[in-house]
C-alpha cells in the first residue's frame, strides 16, 4: 500500500476540492488540520509547504521519481492528482482542454468572486468597526450571479461542466456553488445548475469529502480574533 498523502486542510470550499478529489480517486491520505481562524496558516512549518499562507496543500511522499513533493494551490493539486491517477482529467486532448478551461474559470472567477460576496455580505458588516458597504455587496453579488449564469448555460448542453464526463472541474466548482444561498443567489432561473448540484450532492465521494471534519466548520461573524487572522494579516 502506498504511503498516505498528507492533506493540509480546513473545511472550506477550497479545502473540500481536495478532500473530494482524494475520496473520488480512492487515494489514501492523512489529514492535518490548518485552523485558519487560529492562524495556523502562518506557522513557519506550514509556510514551507504553502508559501502563500493558504490551505489546502498536500505532500505526496510518492511523487515524481518516487521522491516526495509538496504542492500548494488547489487547482495545481487537482491537476497533479488527476495526472497521477489518470482519473477525472479528461481522456482526449479536447476533453483535457475543457477540464483546464473550467478549472481556470473557477480559480480565476467563481472562487474569488463568490469569496468576496461571502466577505462583504456576511462578515464585513459584523466587523469592528462595521464595514457595511452597499457598493461592494452589490458588485460581488451581481458578479457571482453572472458567473452562475455562465455555469447554467454551460450545463444546459452538458451533463457535467467539462462535457459528458465527471472531472476535477466539477470538484473545484461544487464547493462554492453549493453555498449559493449564502451568496444571496437564486436557482429559480438556473435549472441546469440546480440539476447539477443535485447530481453532485448524491455522489459518495462528494459527501465524504464534504463531511471531513465538518464539525470544525464555524461562522466567524462573532469571532473577532478569527477575523483578525483571516482579514487583517
Amino acid at each position: 500500500m502506498s504511503t498516505p498523502i498528507d492533506l493540509y486542510y480546513w473545511p472550506t470550499p477550497n479545502g473540500w476540492k481536495i478532500s473530494i478529489a482524494l475520496e473520488e480517486m480512492a487515494l489514501p491520505y492523512e489529514t492535518h488540520l490548518i485552523n485558519i481562524g487560529a492562524g495556523d496558516q502562518f506557522a513557519p512549518e506550514f509556510l514551507k509547504i504553502a508559501p502563500n499562507n493558504r490551505m489546502p496543500a498536500i505532500v505526496d511522499h510518492d511523487g515524481p521519481g518516487g521522491e516526495p513533493v509538496s504542492i500548494f494551490e488547489s487547482g495545481a493539486i487537482l491537476q497533479y492528482l488527476a495526472e497521477k491517477t489518470g482519473k477525472f482529467g479528461g481522456q482526449t486532448p479536447r476533453e483535457k482542454i475543457a477540464v483546464s478551461e473550467w478549472l481556470m474559470w473557477q480559480m480565476g472567477g467563481l472562487g474569488p468572486m463568490a469569496g468576496q460576496a461571502h466577505h462583504f455580505l456576511k462578515y464585513a458588516p459584523m466587523m469592528d468597526p462595521p464595514n457595511d458597504i452597499p457598493y461592494a455587496k452589490d458588485r460581488y453579488r451581481a458578479e457571482t450571479a453572472r458567473l452562475y449564469g455562465v455555469l447554467d448555460r454551460r450545463l444546459a448542453d452538458n451533463e457535467y461542466v467539462a462535457g459528458d464526463f465527471y472531472s476535477i472541474a466539477d470538484m473545484s466548482i461544487w464547493g462554492w456553488a453549493s453555498l449559493w444561498e449564502g451568496q444571496q443567489q437564486t436557482l429559480e432561473d438556473k435549472p441546469h445548475m440546480a440539476r447539477w448540484l443535485d447530481m453532485m450532492g448524491v455522489r459518495a465521494g462528494v459527501q465524504a469529502g464534504r463531511a471531513l471534519f465538518a464539525e470544525k466548520r464555524a461562522d466567524f461573524r462573532q469571532d473577532k480574533d478569527a477575523q483578525s487572522q483571516l482579514f487583517k494579516r
